[in-house]
C-alpha cells in the first residue's frame, strides 16, 4: 500500500485523531489491534444509513476517535493504523464535538444514529464528552417540566424512575448532576397545589 503523501492539514503534532474504518476492508479484529496498543479511542455506531450528495447510500463505516496519551505526528499515526487497512488519519480539533458527530446529535438533517452505541474503550468519559451545554440543558429541564405538569408527577422518584428507564441518555445525567433541588421542589409545588 503507497503512503499517502503528508498534507499540510496533518503537518501539526496533536494528541487526537479521528479515522474511517470500513468493515468490508479492516480485519475482523479491528478492535483488538487498537486496544492492544492500549489507548483511550471512542467508537461510533454502524454508519450504514448515510446519504452521499446524489441519493445513494454511503458505503458503511465507523468513525473512530484516537485519544492518544501524548501528542503524534501524522506519520506515526498514519503507521498506527496501518494494520487496520482505512483511509489516511485526519487530526482532531475538538474531541467532544466529534463524538456528537457520531450520532449526528448537531445535524437534524442526517440520519440520527443511536447515542448509547457509542462504544468507550480504554477508560474515556463517554458522558464527559456528551455532556449538554447550557442551552441543552435548559431545553432538556424545559421537557421535564412539561412531563411533570402533563402527567401530573407528584414524587420526584416517579420522575427519575421514567428518566432512568425512557431517558437515561438525557434527563437522567441531567437530573442527577445538577438539578435535583429545582426539579424536587417543582414537584413539591406540584403536590402542594393538589392538597390545596
Amino acid at each position: 500500500m503507497a503512503r499517502p503523501k503528508k498534507s499540510n492539514e496533518n503537518s501539526t503534532r496533536t494528541r487526537n485523531w479521528t479515522i474511517i474504518v470500513y468493515p468490508d476492508s479492516a480485519p475482523e479484529n479491528w478492535r483488538d489491534i487498537i486496544d492492544e496498543e492500549h489507548i483511550e479511542w471512542v467508537e461510533s455506531p454502524l454508519h450504514d444509513k448515510d446519504i452521499n450528495t446524489d441519493g445513494t447510500i454511503k458505503k458503511p463505516h465507523y468513525h473512530v476517535l484516537l485519544l492518544f496519551g501524548g501528542v503524534k505526528t501524522y506519520e506515526q499515526v498514519l503507521e498506527f493504523i496501518q494494520p487496520l487497512k482505512c483511509p489516511i488519519p485526519k487530526r482532531v480539533h475538538n474531541a467532544r464535538a466529534l463524538v456528537r458527530y457520531m450520532a449526528h446529535m448537531d445535524h437534524a438533517d442526517k440520519e440520527q444514529y443511536d447515542i448509547s452505541k457509542i462504544v468507550a474503550h480504554g477508560g474515556v468519559d463517554i458522558y464527559e464528552l456528551l455532556k449538554s451545554n447550557s442551552s441543552e440543558r435548559y431545553t432538556i429541564i424545559r421537557e421535564m417540566i412539561t412531563f411533570i405538569k402533563e402527567f401530573n408527577i407528584d414524587e420526584f422518584q416517579d420522575l427519575v424512575d421514567y428518566a432512568i428507564e425512557n431517558h437515561y441518555d438525557d434527563w437522567f445525567p441531567i437530573i442527577a448532576d445538577s438539578n435535583t433541588l429545582l426539579l424536587n421542589q417543582y414537584i413539591k409545588s406540584v403536590r402542594y397545589r393538589k392538597i390545596k
